[in-house]
């Protein structure tokens, strides 16, 4: 994932410049700064008219009583594309329109919940715990601080039980 991030700051800069240089090439310096001064314009628009139709439906849904997950996902692709439409570059302002227009934001919103599931999945496989929800009944993962006597695989025995203080072997009655 670094690796990837990395590349990402480092080619998608280089990216937009080599992109700059071609445009300005085609069309003159000017007309590409006078492009780029458009479309942040006209992203700027397009993210206040997107922001309240996700801000209305986010109301709807809330009022309706149901969990908003497509709506909160929908204000936090605005939220990038927004952030990617002001970023002055071509490259940058064709990936915040699809992350922005309704037509192609289901799609990025497909794109964004399939990253964050592997992400996730990678996060629990890593996580110590990873094994506590899928393990045999009455198995305790190892390292378990919550696993009472039998720790670390080890049953109590002589008086060792594996947490501080005295052991007290007792009976409880409940008077109803």
């Amino acid at each position: 994932m670094r690796l990837v991030l990395f590349l990402a700051f480092l080619l998608v800069p280089v990216l937009e410049i080599w992109l700059l240089i071609q445009v300005g090439s085609v069309i003159g310096g000017w007309q590409t700064v006078g492009l780029l001064v458009a479309a942040s314009l006209r992203g700027s628009w397009l993210i206040r008219r997107e922001g309240r139709r996700a801000w209305r439906s986010l109301q709807e849904a809330l009022q309706s009583g149901r969990m908003p997950e497509r709506e909160l996902a929908d204000g936090g692709l605005i939220l990038v594309g927004g952030t990617l439409l002001l970023t002055p570059g071509f490259f940058s302002d064709v990936v915040g329109l699809l992350c922005i227009l309704p037509m192609t934001r289901p799609l990025m919103r497909r794109l964004g919940a399939y990253f964050f599931q592997r992400r996730i999945k990678k996060m629990a496989a890593a996580s110590p715990y990873a094994n506590l929800f899928t393990a045999a009944p009455g198995a305790v993962p190892d390292g378990d601080p919550f696993a009472g006597p039998a720790r670390n695989g080890q049953h109590a025995q002589n008086g060792q039980h594996g947490g501080p203080g005295k052991v007290v072997h007792g009976e409880v009655i409940r008077e109803d």
